[in-house]
């Protein structure tokens, strides 16, 4: 080896060096195999589909679903590194039509001249319009490229349905506290991607901190680190819980569109289920992602009569208070009442017979014959309404010494109201048991 190139050798070793130090801790830290990835492991575990897929290279087109910093980007390097194929990575917020054609263009020619096959990892899938994701699909059809698509949306609601039938989708679920636990000793003891040479030990106590504060979000937990180990003035110093929470911003919480529709369903049906505490729990942290409180007091009201309904009728007066309490005070004082209203909806007996009854009369409306008024209910106010014969034969309750008087008020034998044996509907089922043995005696 000549003089000049060993030169060059040495100086395109520092430069890679230079170019690996710049870069953020979670970066140095991607796997650099299969066997250094963590997590997932309900679909990349021993057996599992997608490793079995790797195992017999097949594979067209792989979407990766699930919150930031779970190990999309980094399985999907490790899969073209695993299959020997090229690695071609595409944004889909910055990228247009042009460069979607191009990139494909270039991977059809290297297929045809040189027989290799190309992964397209395209980030931020969902950003693709639909006529974007359909330039994709004659490549993904045609085998030219392998697509690996990265969503942090649901992939059945932002791509359109050809992309998905030709696509295998894995859903990635954030990293376990042992996870990114493992993760940060691994950062911490690493002396040429991580932050071994700088001589630091960290406190179970920060260690367990970061890996409950990042929300199974490895970037975030690195990225802590990495800030935490280089402030200290001192290499002989511990990183100890006090500097892990300087280290990190406030928590952020995760709220996309999934969440938004996921957390509202797990607080209807935590009330529903009578436990305030999870109640509590899925208020908080809906309130707290910056959801608006006039969408949280409408759903409350509507538990309110749908879930307990007469069984306690003053749900419906707790939560229209604390409706009107939200657009009185706003946040953050409305997020009493609220609590309020959400722990007395838990904790009040239910009954939904009131949305059964609706319900079923509506089915009744929608499908069947519509019932005439009975001529006796009909209005006899107007002129000529006598005539007409409205109205005759109709007693008035209020003439009778209960307020009562047996009457047909609809027509036709039917019942919708059938209320629930709990709470204050049950003072209403003896009341309508007794006006039916009334009827039928």
């Amino acid at each position: 080896m000549s003089k000049s190139s060993s030169k060059r050798g040495l100086f395109d070793q520092q430069e890679a060096d230079h170019l690996l130090e710049a870069l953020p801790l979670a970066a140095r830290m991607r796997p650099q195999s299969l066997d250094e990835f963590i997590g997932q492991q309900h679909f990349l575990g021993e057996g599992r589909l997608l490793n079995r897929m790797l195992k017999s290279d097949r594979f067209m087109s792989l979407i990766f679903s699930g919150p930031p910093g779970t190990g999309k980007t980094s399985l999907a390097e490790l899969i073209a590194r695993h299959t020997k194929r090229q690695f071609v990575t595409l944004n889909a917020a910055s990228s247009g039509v042009k460069e979607l054609r191009e990139v494909l263009e270039i991977a059809r020619q290297r297929l045809a001249t040189a027989g290799e096959k190309t992964v397209l990892f395209v980030d931020e899938l969902h950003h693709f319009n639909r006529t974007q994701q359909d330039v994709l699909l004659p490549d993904v059809e045609a085998g030219s490229v392998s697509l690996v698509g990265a969503t942090t949306a649901n992939p059945f609601f932002s791509l359109v349905s050809p992309l998905i039938s030709r696509s295998q989708v894995f859903e990635f679920k954030t990293l376990t506290p042992d996870d990114i636990k493992q993760l940060l000793q691994r950062a911490l003891t690493d002396e040429k991607r991580g932050l071994g040479g700088h001589n630091v030990s960290a406190t179970n106590e920060a260690i367990d901190f970061l890996a409950e504060i990042c929300d199974g979000d490895a970037r975030r937990a690195l990225t802590a680190l990495e800030i935490g180990v280089l402030s200290l003035s001192d290499s002989s110093q511990s990183l100890d819980l006090a500097v892990a929470q300087e280290s990190i911003q406030k928590k952020a919480v995760r709220y996309g569109d999934d969440d938004h529709y996921d957390a509202a369903s797990a607080l209807i049906k935590s009330m529903r289920g009578s436990d305030p505490h999870a109640a509590t729990y899925w208020l908080a942290r809906m309130l707290e992602a910056g959801e608006d409180a006039r969408f949280l007091a409408r759903r409350i009201v509507i538990a309110a009569a749908e879930d307990v309904g007469n069984a306690d009728p003053q749900a419906l007066v707790v939560a229209i208070a604390a409706a009107n309490a939200t657009e009185f005070v706003g946040m953050p004082e409305c997020r009493i009442p609220l609590t309020q209203a959400v722990t007395y909806l838990a904790l009040a007996p239910k009954s939904n017979a009131a949305i059964r009854a609706i319900d079923s009369a509506l089915n009744d409306v929608r499908t069947k014959a519509v019932l005439p008024v009975p001529v006796h209910l009909q209005d006899a106010h107007y002129p000529g309404a006598k005539q007409l014969g409205h109205g005759k034969g109709y007693d008035y309750a209020h003439d009778y010494p209960e307020g009562w008087v047996e009457q047909d008020y609809l027509g036709v034998d039917r019942k919708y109201y059938e209320p629930a044996d709990r709470g204050f509907e049950a003072e209403l089922k003896r009341r309508l048991d007794d006006l039916e043995s009334r009827r039928t005696n």
